[in-house]
């Protein structure tokens, strides 16, 4: 193995919810289902208000490359179809569904499969028809990932989970391990990988001894890797497995990898085993703030409320409530918004913990840079995105080969919110970006 650049090794905050086994929770009156839940085209309803839907049923599509499908988490009646509240936006456009309690799947579903009298092609398209993206939060279309235009030999299943306070991969490791191994060797079989590796950090002994047991009788290797953020980042687990550096701008199939999170894996077992579309998944309620932290199954569109007020509630009012982890996660305005295919875990944090001293102009201790594990020169970047250089934090520093892990920010002396001033400057060097393409279009067709 191999140990990668930087690193930072943050309370993690995982001890109020390792222990608690998933618990599957109860339907909501309500579910909202966004279409968009993935990396790519928002999908287009494929029904309307009034009309009644059944469990696993194709509610949402689009005809665009970059796309994953929706489908219904229960049987019931869809009531709207309106812009609703989202974790990763202000609104997106989503399917209101009233569960009828019957929770009734679709026509044809389950279907028992045998996934070794399967071709490639028919794998591809199981895993396409289910929606699954990456559930680690990356939210990338699997389908898309598993036909990469260049030869992959090995295959990495990510149960790292070095976000502070996330136990979700860690349950679904200790408690459903074959089902992570058999989605493990179909993907294995459909990459035609010549090395496959399970990897997890060492503060997960429960489920290393699970996923090993699980495995035996395979070629899948299970590996412990000493816990250090942001080891579970595609590119450090590529590097620290393998060696092989993904190149700047580059993708994990540049050096031959393919990396996927271990609920994607168990997601994959169910879609080409069992024809099951992406409608649950398990997710992480935890933080000092809930007053029974758990790690729930639950329907994509439970709301946070829901899922919050089937943990107890509040012990205390939060002072922030955040999508994800405490490290890469966002912040939330509203309660309103779902669980969706990407949503690892809702955290909230009391104001002790999130109490922030004001921040003060940069001392150049380079803390921030023995802590990047891209190599880049993270003070140097929030400086130029505070001046508003964006280009000059592209051009000169490299912005965007930042992995946004925070990394930088939990270090500095001074406080101040270096990652916030990376992703303003990514945002605005998109947007410089599509303006240019946009004249450069206009000026093409005036010729």
């Amino acid at each position: 193995m191999f140990q990668f650049l930087g690193g930072i090794h943050p309370n993690d905050g995982k001890s109020l919810s390792g222990d608690a086994a998933i618990e599957t929770m109860p339907l909501a009156k309500e579910l909202v289902v966004p279409l968009s839940q993935h990396i790519g085209a928002p999908c287009k309803a494929l029904v309307k208000a009034g009309d009644t839907v059944k469990k696993g049923q194709l509610i949402g599509d689009h005809e665009a490359f970059m796309n994953a499908k929706v489908h219904s988490p229960t049987s019931g009646k869809v009531t709207k179809i309106e812009m609703r509240p989202h974790s990763g936006q202000n609104e997106a456009m989503a399917i209101v569904i009233e569960p009828d309690g019957l929770d009734e799947w679709a026509d044809g579903l389950p279907t028992e499969r045998d996934f070794n009298a399967m071709t490639k092609d028919e794998i591809v398209a199981a895993i396409g028809n289910a929606g699954i993206v990456g559930m680690g939060g990356a939210t990338f279309p699997a389908h898309i990932k598993l036909t990469p235009k260049k030869n992959i030999d090995t295959l990495i299943i990510n149960g790292a989970e070095c976000e502070p306070y996330l136990t979700a991969d860690d349950r679904l490791m200790r408690e459903e391990s074959a089902r992570i191994v058999e989605g493990t060797k179909i993907l294995a079989k459909m990459l035609e990988t010549e090395k496959t590796v399970i990897a997890m950090e060492d503060n997960k002994q429960e489920a290393f001894d699970a996923i090993k047991k699980a495995a035996t009788g395979t070629d899948i290797e299970v590996v412990k890797l000493p816990t250090r953020y942001p080891q579970g980042a595609e590119k450090m687990l590529i590097y620290v497995i393998t060696g092989r550096e993904v190149p700047a701008g580059g993708l994990p199939m540049d050096v031959a990898c393919v990396v996927q999170n271990v609920g994607t894996a168990a997601a994959v077992a169910d879609a080409v085993t069992r024809g099951i579309p992406l409608i649950e998944r398990v997710t992480t309620v935890t933080g000092e703030a809930i007053a029974n932290p758990k790690n729930l199954r639950v329907r994509i569109g439970t709301t946070y409320k829901d899922a919050i007020d089937f943990c107890g509630g509040f012990k205390e009012q939060p002072s922030k409530v955040i999508a994800g982890g405490p490290m890469m996660g966002f912040a939330q305005h509203n309660l309103n918004v779902p669980i969706m295919k990407g949503s690892s875990g809702i955290l909230a944090l009391t104001k002790e913990l999130t109490a922030h001293e004001k921040e003060r102009p940069c001392i150049r201790c380079g803390r921030c840079v023995d802590a990047c594990p891209m190599g880049l020169v993270p003070s140097m970047l929030s400086i130029y995105g505070e001046r508003g250089n964006f280009k000059g934090a592209r051009d000169e520093y490299g912005v965007m080969n930042c992995i946004e892990c925070g990394s930088c920010t939990y270090v500095c002396p001074a406080k101040r919110n270096i990652v916030q001033y990376i992703r303003h400057t990514k945002s605005e060097l998109r947007r410089i970006m599509a303006e240019e393409k946009a004249k450069a279009e206009a000026k093409g067709g005036d010729k």
